[in-house]
């Protein structure tokens, strides 16, 4: 009880103290200043820039093509499709949780030995723990874990050489010390 009286005491304190600043009983500088810059004369206003007028031009296409028009000569320009490569990522396939994260954010921090199954756990930067196994994604680039170790993941990204051409890319994540 005895804290929040001073706690409290201390908030009204500081609330109150610069108050009492304000509170400058002596005016008289500022109202000698007011004083004053309301006896001077106005200044006069500078006048507006002339706008000049700008001079008109009237196209008169003569044998040449109106650009306005569309020109029905022109070959219309067909879009090239990518082509589709047997690498190329499902973009039907559900997003996994960790591929919204870029991979150098993410830190293995441990394994876990479940029955037959291997796990690795993996830290955010905010610190939140998942566990992932062989087949998860993880990583901005379609990355799918094929190996967990004592030490490390491995996985391949699928990444895009140029549109339509992708290529695997092997990346991995070590054990943070």
């Amino acid at each position: 009880m005895m804290r929040r009286c001073l706690w409290f005491g201390s908030i009204v304190a500081f609330c109150i103290i610069p108050l009492f600043g304000c509170s400058n009983s002596d005016m008289t500088t500022l109202e000698n200043y007011t004083q004053e810059v309301k006896r001077r004369k106005p200044r006069p206003i500078a006048p507006l820039p002339e706008i000049k007028p700008i001079e008109t031009f009237v196209y008169t296409p003569g044998e040449r093509r109106d650009p306005f028009v569309p020109d029905a000569q022109a070959m219309p320009v067909e879009e090239e499709k990518p082509i589709e490569s047997e690498l190329a990522p499902d973009p039907n396939r559900r997003k996994e949780e960790l591929e919204n994260v870029p991979l150098d954010s993410l830190q293995m921090v441990g394994t876990l030995d479940q029955g037959n199954e291997r796990w690795a756990l993996i830290k955010t930067k905010e610190g939140i723990l998942h566990r992932v196994k062989v087949g998860n994604y993880l990583g901005l680039n379609n990355g799918q874990i094929t190996q967990i170790s004592d030490s490390d993941i491995k996985l391949n990204e699928i990444v895009a050489d140029v549109p339509g051409q992708w290529q695997e890319r092997a990346a991995m994540i070590s054990l943070s010390p």
